[in-house]
């Protein structure tokens, strides 16, 4: 028996309930230790009002629906800020978050966290007079991401580097154009162009936006922007992307920009093993119904398989959707010029991928029974959170969780591609969520027709077996 990797699911995923005020409020969360999420989803359970996902890579006010295809939107009193222990809502002019007296759920996961540590390889090119170039990435003096609290070491290594010290300043062009250097949280080691040369900077909180600078030679550095929302850049694969990633939990996002030159472009999504589950959505562009949709992709599927997470249509297959080609442990693919495909040319995406963590997540498909003594599907703990589609015919996404549904049968469920509130219909979607899985108890096409497929993305609430081997109770 595999014990579980994480014994307190609540430090990266939490449901939460609450009631909307209409006014500005803190939502803390229920974990027994704080959880700052990097991922919050939320649906107002009363009325029939959006799905609504803000991220802390995008920022706060950034907001994507679940249920449509629209393009990013800003929400100024929507979700305002990320809390070590939740979140903080406005007044909701929207209508949509917080609603006076409207009951809401969200869906909580923890990303990266708030201390990256990572190295960047620089490099001295002439390119219209000598320029810095990070990790061999084709374009030089790049705007970068830095995240507040991380730790960036810019590697001077490389023989390129002698006679180039590379430093910051607020100032653009540093002491070049009449600034000067700025030194809060940077540590210099050695030579540059010698072995052990190194600048490393701890980004302060609510630092100044920096430029990087050459301390010898004008005009060879970039923008380097010190951001309070999460990720750092990363040219893996000669792609410039942003990225906040958290290894223990398996869960990334990933923002990047589309440029339509490869049927299988390749984006790091620094998991370090295979995504399970994937959703990418385009940002910006120019709205066009059928070309915007969310993508899905579940461990079970073949290259090309995909979902859209916003319709209740039935799987479909084309070569150009995820370039044709499965995620691998360091990337996931797109394909080539449409936008149908998230790789449009200047549009800019975000993704959000899992991989699958023992007693913590699980991705996968199962058969349909049709039955009230329905079909059993292992996950290896308790769930809190179940996503399930049916694969064979169009039917909506069917959401539940342990918060709105703590005893069994649960009967409470939403519709990831609908506005609708929480639905209840006994006998048709009904499950029981066990110690080690869960059982539909219902007969519904959206979650339990005999000989349909259906695939599952779960969450646990507490593993089967923790890591000492100890089994956790039943319900």
């Amino acid at each position: 028996m595999a014990y579980t990797t994480i014994d307190n699911p609540e430090l990266y995923f939490q449901a939460k309930l609450y009631t909307g005020s209409g006014a500005n409020q803190s939502i803390t969360l229920d974990g027994s230790e704080d959880m700052q999420p990097d991922l919050v989803w939320i649906k107002d359970r009363t009325n029939t009002n959006n799905h609504v996902l803000t991220d802390s890579v995008r920022g706060v006010e950034k907001v994507l629906l679940s249920n449509a295809n629209n393009l990013e939107d800003t929400y100024t009193d929507g979700l305002v800020a990320f809390t070590s222990d939740g979140f903080n809502l406005g007044d909701d002019d929207d209508g949509q978050m917080n609603v006076s007296g409207n009951a809401c759920v969200s869906w909580n996961w923890a990303g990266g966290g708030t201390a990256p540590a990572i190295t960047y390889v620089v490099k001295v090119v002439s390119d219209s007079g000598n320029k810095y170039r990070f990790d061999d990435f084709g374009t030089s003096a790049v705007t970068l991401d830095l995240q507040e609290g991380g730790t960036y070491t810019f590697d001077q290594s490389d023989s390129s580097n002698s006679g180039h010290p590379l430093r910051f300043s607020t100032t653009s062009n540093g002491t070049h154009g009449g600034g000067s250097e700025y030194t809060t949280g940077v540590t210099v080691t050695g030579t540059p162009g010698n072995a052990g040369a190194k600048t490393v900077i701890t980004v302060a909180a609510s630092a100044p936006t920096l430029y990087y600078y050459c301390t010898q030679h004008s005009a060879m550095g970039g923008q380097a922007n010190t951001n309070s929302t999460f990720g750092s850049s990363n040219f893996n694969n000669n792609t410039q992307t942003t990225v906040s990633a958290g290894t223990t939990q398996g869960f990334s996002i990933v923002t990047y920009t589309g440029n339509a030159n490869n049927s299988a472009r390749a984006i790091s999504h620094s998991l370090g093993e295979t995504p399970g589950f994937m959703l990418t959505k385009n940002r910006t562009g120019t709205q066009v119904t059928g070309t915007d949709k969310w993508v899905v992709f579940n461990k079970s599927f073949v290259a090309g398989d995909y979902f859209h997470l916003d319709t209740n249509v039935a799987k479909l297959n084309s070569s150009g959707y995820w370039g044709g080609t499965l995620p691998n442990s360091s990337n996931f693919f797109v394909g080539g010029t449409s936008a149908n495909v998230h790789n449009e040319s200047g549009i800019n995406y975000v993704a959000y991928l899992w991989s699958e963590k023992q007693g913590f997540s699980k991705f996968g498909k199962y058969t349909g029974n049709g039955s009230t003594d329905g079909t059993f599907v292992y996950c290896g703990f308790r769930p809190a959170y179940i996503i399930t589609k049916c694969t064979d015919t169009a039917r909506n996404w069917n959401i539940r969780d342990n918060k709105i549904n703590p005893f069994n049968v649960t009967e409470s469920f939403f519709e990831a591609n609908g506005s609708v509130a929480e639905q209840t219909d006994p006998g048709y979607s009904s499950i029981d969520i066990l110690s080690n899985g869960f059982k539909h108890r219902g007969v519904g096409g959206d979650t339990n027709v005999s000989g349909d497929d259906y695939i599952f993305f779960a969450f646990a609430e507490s593993p089967f077996v923790n890591s000492k081997g100890v089994p956790n109770n039943a319900r």
